[in-house]
């Protein structure tokens, strides 16, 4: 027996078959075991599938779609927007490989600009390690003043003591930037590997497609 829902869905469709007899019209379809069937009102066999209302000519005029239950109607809603979300990901993939082209037509221009990228972390690591040299240098100065008091550093003036604390601490913080500059080195490479291996077959289409052009 059909739901509620079907049956209130086959009651406005004999209605509007109703109100339309004013020229002849014959509802078609193709029931779920392939049988052909034709009426002169809604099909309530095929509730569940498309029906094509014809005219006297046989022309048609409408195709009616099928009448969900509520559960079908939610599970072919969910279908529509798995579908609506699948073509926004592929249409946002293509826009950023449009992007990544524009960006870089060819690979001389994407390997210039990761030299150029890595070329501004070398100049902050040089600036790093010149740094440590200078805090090295200075912990030797220190060390050659705390000789006076190596039987016991505790007699060492406040300042001193002050100043030993000061450039362990300096290094020690030296020491992470070189580390986390090293590390942004690694991360610009990787971003550039995976750019590169999306770009290739790209670069190799657009050439391929040249000829045509």
């Amino acid at each position: 027996m059909p739901s509620p829902d079907l049956r209130t869905a086959f009651i406005a469709l004999m209605l509007a078959g109703s109100a339309g007899q004013t020229w002849a019209q014959i509802y078609s379809c193709v029931d779920k075991n392939g049988r052909r069937i034709t009426s002169d009102r809604p099909i309530v066999e095929c509730l569940d599938r498309e029906q094509e209302q014809r005219g006297a000519t046989g022309t048609v005029r409408k195709v009616i779609p099928p009448s969900y239950t509520a559960e079908e109607r939610e599970r072919v809603e969910a279908k529509r927007r798995a579908e609506e979300e699948a073509r926004a990901r592929v249409a946002e993939e293509w826009r950023r490989e449009r992007a990544l082209l524009v960006r870089y037509p060819n690979q001389a221009v994407h390997d210039k600009e990761r030299q150029e990228a890595l070329s501004q972390v070398d100049d902050v690591i040089a600036a790093v390690e010149k740094r440590g040299d200078t805090l090295r240098a200075q912990r030797q100065e220190i060390d050659t003043e705390m000789e006076f008091y190596q039987r016991d550093p505790s007699k060492a003036p406040g300042w001193l003591k002050r100043k030993l604390e000061d450039n362990k601490a300096e290094q020690q913080a030296q020491k992470r930037h070189l580390h986390e500059q090293q590390q942004e080195k690694q991360r610009i490479n990787a971003r550039f590997d995976e750019e590169l291996a999306r770009l290739r077959p790209l670069w190799a289409g657009q050439s391929g497609s040249r000829p045509g052009q």
